[in-house]
Order: structure tokens, then sequence, then C-alpha cells
């Protein structure tokens, strides 16, 4: 089943093209443990514990039809597929570096 892209809500609006692409309670999530190195779907959920097994799934396919994520099978189904970024989606690393400070002083700022 190939993604497809989701549409940006408000024409030629930067800010919601990223948010778009990005937003949401899982994505950056998914970018931020990808980026540390390729993982199988089961070592998603392994470091994402919260997240449902429908839930990766989908937010995996909207990445990868945004070109953030590459799904590569390691063999004929049910073989495992590797999931990681693209260069495309490595681009986004200093972002999700700087909502993850801003992430930190917050929490230190307000809790929780």
């Amino acid at each position: 089943m190939t993604a497809v892209r989701r549409r940006n809500p408000v024409s030629d609006c930067p800010l919601t093209a990223a948010l778009a692409a990005v937003g949401g309670k899982w994505k950056m999530i998914i970018i931020y443990w990808l980026a540390e190195e390729p993982r199988h779907f089961a070592g998603l959920r392994q470091v994402m514990p919260s997240i449902t097994q429908k839930v990766l799934t989908e937010q995996l396919r909207e990445l990868e039809a945004d070109d953030i994520v590459r799904r590569e099978p390691t063999g004929p189904a049910p073989a495992p597929v590797i999931y990681s970024l693209t260069d495309y989606g490595r681009a986004l690393m200093p972002m999700i570096e700087t909502v993850r400070a801003f992430g930190r002083g917050h929490i230190e700022r307000f809790g929780g």
C-alpha cells in the first residue's frame, strides 16, 4: 500500500506545510530515533512503547510519502522491513534538535 502525501491545508504557507509533514505527537520522535540508526518496525516499537502498531504504521507511511523515511524490505513478505531517514529527512535534524532543546527547557521551567 502506497501512502498518499498529505496536502498542505493552507495553500503556500510554509509553516502549515512543515506541520503537515512532521507535526503531531509521533513524527518528530520517529525521526529522532531513526537518526540514531536504521531500525526494524519492532525496533521502533521497542524505543516507543506507547505508540500502537496501527499509529506507527500510519505515521511511517506518511513520512515515507513525504520522502522523509525510506522503507527497505529485507526480502519477500513477511520479511522484516528496515526504516531509515532519507537525505531529505536528515535535513530535519537541526530543527528536531532545536525543538528537543526547547522542550527540555520548557520542562525545566514548567515541569512535566
